[in-house]
Parts: structure tokens; C-alpha cells; sequence
């Protein structure tokens, strides 16, 4: 196995699988194999990857959610971008705790008739990982449509119809299939580890 300037075998670094979040947008081949590690190190070593990834995901989906296109029209509560940011922040960690575990054992029950998961902690980090397109919209495209739609994001009936916001949905959107190609590209690659190899003719 390889290792690192420590020593360190990778797929047990933390440092390693923290890289692997960016990784996966410009080499996912490598970042979905690596991901066959199932081991208890691998798995403990990739927690803090998983955990980014499933959170900035979280915020980026709540995002589009009604609820927050309409935080500006509760006459109840004096908004400012600080409070929304917070309600953002727990709206999406709580929407991304129920779908990792929830869609992570949807994957796995799934999965498991044709072998391509091992576990359900491994269907979870998959899960993770081909989530990252999703959280890279939040950076790319959500700076852009605060810019041009300013606090019309969080009222309805403001700025943020018509074409224009079709265009960011779309766009949205595409980030989406992005992350379900990787999901695929990420089960026939555990698939392919989880197969039995033919024992050798005895001589």
C-alpha cells in the first residue's frame, strides 16, 4: 500500500481523504477506488472529509427550499443576513444528517442484491463523495445569484423570476446530474472490488 511522506499508509490519512473532496470533481476514477477501503483506519480517516462534504451539501440543498426563498416576508422576525446565515447553517446541517443516513441506507439496500457496497458505512461515504458537485454549486453558483438577485433570494415575488432564475435552476441542476453520474461511476467501481476472484487451478 502506499504511503505518505509520514510514513502514513493514505487511504488511513486524514490529510489524504481531505484532498480527495476536491479530487473527485477532476479525478473521480482514483477517489471512487480508493474508496474500496472499507477498513476501520480508512473508514476513521475519511470522517472529516465525509463530514464537510454531507454538510456543505446539506446548505447548498436548503438553499432552494421555499421555506428559506421566503425568510424575508415572516413579519415576526427582524432578518438580517447574519440570521439567515444562521438558520441556513442549521437548517442544512440537520437536512444533511437525515439524507446521509436515510439516502446512505436507501443506497445500501439497494446495492447490496448485486454486491456493490459492502457495507452501509461504505454506501454512506459513497454517497458523500458523489455529493460533492452539489456542495461545489454552493461556491460557485450561489455567489453569483446573490450578486445579481441580492436579498430577492430570501422574498418571493422579487427579482429572482423569470429566465434568469430558470437559467440558475438549470444550471442547478446540472450540479445534480453531475453527482448522480459519480454515484453510478462510484457503484460499479465498489461492484467491481466486491467480485469474487476465480480461484487458481491446482497444479
Amino acid at each position: 500500500m502506499a504511503t505518505d511522506a509520514r510514513g502514513v499508509p493514505v487511504h488511513t490519512d486524514e490529510r489524504f481523504w481531505l484532498a480527495q473532496t476536491i479530487a473527485i470533481l477532476v479525478q473521480p476514477r482514483m477517489v471512487l477506488a480508493a474508496l474500496r477501503d472499507d477498513s476501520q483506519d480508512a473508514a476513521r480517516a475519511r470522517g472529516e472529509a465525509v463530514l464537510a462534504l454531507v454538510l456543505l451539501t446539506g446548505i447548498a440543498s436548503v438553499l432552494w427550499t421555499p421555506t428559506v426563498g421566503r425568510l424575508l416576508q415572516d413579519k415576526l422576525v427582524d432578518w438580517d443576513a447574519l440570521l439567515i446565515a444562521v438558520v441556513v447553517l442549521f437548517g442544512g446541517g440537520i437536512y444533511a444528517t437525515f439524507a446521509y443516513w436515510t439516502l446512505g441506507f436507501v443506497l445500501y439496500a439497494a446495492a447490496s442484491p448485486f454486491r456493490a457496497t459492502r457495507s452501509y458505512r461504505q454506501a454512506r461515504h459513497l454517497l458523500a463523495f458523489a455529493a460533492a458537485p452539489v456542495a461545489l454549486s454552493l461556491f460557485v453558483l450561489w455567489p453569483v445569484r446573490l450578486a445579481v438577485y441580492g436579498e430577492d433570494v430570501f422574498r418571493s415575488g422579487g427579482s429572482d423570476r423569470g429566465a434568469g432564475n430558470w437559467a440558475f435552476i438549470g444550471l442547478e441542476l446540472l450540479f445534480v446530474v453531475w453527482s448522480l453520474g459519480l454515484l453510478v461511476l462510484g457503484l460499479r467501481a465498489l461492484r467491481a472490488s466486491t467480485r469474487v476472484e476465480p480461484r487458481a487451478p491446482l497444479p
